[in-house]
């Protein structure tokens, strides 16, 4: 249950409400503001504007004024950078739009021309109430799903690679004759900081949306770059921003002053059209200034000096908007400054009710939206699915059957990534798949893993249900924050409203035979493991690969699943276990899904339990031939899924012999070893225990990589020794 309203009904009789001397500037201003001429008719969309400015100042100071009595929690804010709210009303409230945490007057220009009030949505977002409307107290982000703004958090840039793969996905709706989660003559909206402008992943966001722009797909996209010239206390070199982004050719260019509000409303509503006209991509270049530092605890004056400081009041975008309306004969300044003030009463108002709103108080409450699973819909969308016969598979080829099975009765579904079309894969996993789905639906990328996840989040949350390939394991870690921090994170922070299911197959692990090294073997999911949420599955063998992918196909529809689907090279392309010729690594799929967090095991020995997956698997099924002819009769049991452990699964089979080994091809330290241990240690197994795993050691090429490596005869040994 929340935490009560009473605790937090009370406020200081000494918590000051003294005017800020940037407000105290800004009403001097407005006052000494005189009409040119008589009076006259407000331009179109000026008081909207300027509403939207004004109330998104005055949360900015609320929340400062709320935190000097711990009610507030958030105090990054839009102060300077509220010429965005122009950006807003040159689009439509149904176009989805991706917000920088300081589009705060995008935000309540949006929630106007939908008729809705939206300061109580940003102070109910920095007291951390339980009845903000999108993250429920969860964290400060502007998102609403009524009015298409999909949440966004801090991380830097983070959420460009997803507004590309948006755009593109809606034009791809199109094509395909699908439905989609937008108009499809929608426009995507981004907006982000001069500074975030020179992390990797905006590069590869503005890198992506011109490739694809350069080979005439439609790519719907309005990047708006907020350019405050401060990355926190770093200046952005004079110049640098402009010429960053005027450097592609094919993302159309243009620029504004925030100072402007004439300007910036009607250039961005020229370029809003031209992107809904053209499907093509372009850049709006808004000049802003920061006010009130990066955020509360910051102390700007130990980097800029005062004069500095003032000198960027004249640049202020409120004002700017009150001299346009004074300009036009339809305001005064005296009105407009009495207008402030009455709308800071109202804002300060709301800003003491939401500090008295319940909070989260449980941790059952804070993780209630965060991986919601429900077998019974996964399992009843597989109902009645049956595999057709044929001859046994290889792993690779039950892949294949699975994705053909996916795509064919999946409209939605896409499977893309490097050299997945024509190619066919680097191992001959999607092997004719494009040729039989056609280009739409099955097709290569550009070679960046950020922007082929982002691609993936952008169709997930559109509607979509995207399969994209990473072609190995290693390859990854650059982009791997695509996967944490956002499409792990969506739920989390929209209480479900927004989900972005997707099935990330990720070639992987070690034992490559003549290809190898690091890049093509990389052995450690660790920084998958903690990802809150995540499904991994890893199947080892085609008669669980195929049912296990349908699984996380059904499980991205059915609960917006994020699933990584880690494939064993090595075991690709193999047919025989014990001999050669014995074709006992073949497989045809029999069950029509596999539960998610269920293991396999196989045998019934009595005298040694021995847990793996993957590579292990193969390796511990011949060791415990070996064992039993040497009297120790063993059963295996194959994880399948590293996320959910199944470890009622594993108790059972490690119940059933008193004794457990934990057979791990990953490294030793961060290991899956490590939690299938401590998960038996959780669960009261006070057996004798024990583990091989991988060196903490990178792979080498060539035969060197067996030093590294666990090893039958590593597997075997231990085996012995547990057995006593």
């Amino acid at each position: 249950m929340p935490t009560g309203a009473a605790e937090r009904g009370t406020f200081s009789a000494t918590m000051a409400d003294d005017l800020d001397p940037l407000e105290t500037h800004l009403l001097e201003a407005l006052g000494a503001l005189a009409p040119a001429g008589p009076a006259g008719v407000a331009p179109d969309g000026a008081e909207a504007l300027w509403r939207a400015q004004v109330d998104s100042r005055l949360c900015d100071f609320a929340a400062r004024w709320l935190q000097k009595e711990g009610r507030s929690f958030y105090t990054i804010g839009s102060a300077g950078h509220e010429s965005n709210a122009a950006v807003a009303l040159a689009l439509r409230t149904t176009d989805p739009a991706l917000l920088h945490y300081r589009s705060g007057a995008f935000y309540l220009a949006r929630a106007g021309q939908a008729g809705r009030d939206g300061v109580p949505d940003i102070m109910l977002g920095v007291t951390a109430a339980t009845d903000e409307p999108i993250a429920g107290g969860r964290h400060k982000v502007f998102g609403n799903h009524e009015l298409a703004v999909i949440p966004q958090t801090s991380t830097i840039a983070s959420h460009l690679p997803r507004a590309v793969g948006v755009a593109i996905a809606i034009d791809r709706a199109r094509k395909l004759g699908v439905e989609c989660a937008w108009p499809l003559d929608s426009v995507v909206v981004c907006s982000f900081g001069d500074a975030s402008l020179n992390h990797a992943t905006a590069q590869a966001a503005l890198n992506t949306a011109a490739h694809a722009a350069h080979q005439h797909l439609p790519v719907p996209l309005l990047f708006v770059c907020e350019d405050n010239g401060l990355g926190i206390s770093v200046p952005t070199p004079p110049g640098w921003a402009e010429g960053a982004l005027r450097a592609r050719a094919q993302l159309r260019y243009e620029g504004a002053d925030g100072d402007d509000p004439a300007g910036t409303l009607g250039l961005a509503r020229e370029l809003a059209g031209w992107v809904r006209e053209t499907r093509r991509p372009a850049v709006l270049h808004l000049r802003t200034v920061r006010y009130l530092s990066h955020a509360g605890a910051d102390v700007e004056s130990a980097y800029r000096s005062l004069q500095a400081i003032r000198a960027d009041w004249e640049r202020d975008p409120l004002l700017a908007t009150g001299r346009w309306l004074v300009e036009s004969g339809s305001r005064s300044g005296a009105e407009l400054a009495e207008d402030y003030l009455a709308r800071r009463d109202r804002v300060r108002e709301i800003a003491r009710e939401s500090a008295r709103r319940p909070q989260l108080d449980s941790a059952a409450d804070v993780m209630r939206p965060l991986a919601p699973h429900t077998p019974t819909a996964v399992a009843a969308a597989c109902a009645g699915l049956a595999w057709p016969e044929g001859e046994p598979l290889t792993l690779a080829q039950g892949i294949n059957l699975a994705l053909s099975d996916a795509l064919e009765r999946v409209p939605e579904l896409l499977v893309f990534g490097e050299d997945v079309a024509t190619k066919g894969g680097v191992y001959g996993v999607t092997r004719g798949l494009h040729a039989r789905f056609g280009a739409g639906r099955v097709f290569d990328t550009l070679l960046d893993e950020t922007s082929i996840l982002g691609l993936a989040l952008g169709a997930a949350v559109s509607g979509l249900v995207p399969v994209p390939e990473i072609q190995y394991l290693a390859y990854l870690h650059n982009a791997e924050d695509q996967l944490r921090g956002e499409a792990a994170t969506l739920q989390f922070f929209s209480q479900g409203q927004y989900r972005n299911g997707l099935v990330a197959r990720i070639q992987g692990y070690g034992y490559q035979k003549g290809f190898g090294g690091h890049f093509h073997n990389d052995d450690s999911v660790a920084v998958l493991r903690d990802i809150p949420g995540l499904v991994i599955a890893s199947p080892a063998r085609a008669d669980d690969a195929a049912p296990m992918l349908r699984t996380c196909v059904a499980s991205a529809q059915a609960d917006g699943s994020v699933c990584a689907f880690l494939e064993p090279i090595a075991l690709y392309h193999t047919r025989d276990l014990h001999e050669e010729g014995d074709g006992l690594w073949l497989g045809r799929p029999l069950d029509a899904h596999v539960p998610l967090g269920s293991a396999r095991t196989y045998g019934d020995g009595g005298d040694l339990t021995i847990v793996t997956w993957g590579n292990g698997l193969f390796m511990s099924l011949r060791v415990a031939r070996r064992l039993e002819a040497r009297g120790v009769r063993a059963r295996v049991v194959d994880l399948r899924w590293l996320a959910p452990l199944p470890i009622e699964d594993v108790a059972d089979a490690v119940a059933a012999t008193g004794r457990v080994l934990v057979v791990d091809e990953t490294r030793r330290t961060g290991g899956v070893s490590e939690g299938v241990l401590a998960a038996l240690v959780d669960i009261g197994f006070d057996g004798p225990m024990a583990r091989v795993a991988s060196k903490d050691s990178f792979i080498p090429l060539g035969d060197a990589a067996k030093l590294v490596l666990v090893s039958e005869d590593e597997i075997e040994a231990a085996a012995v020794q547990l057995a006593g």
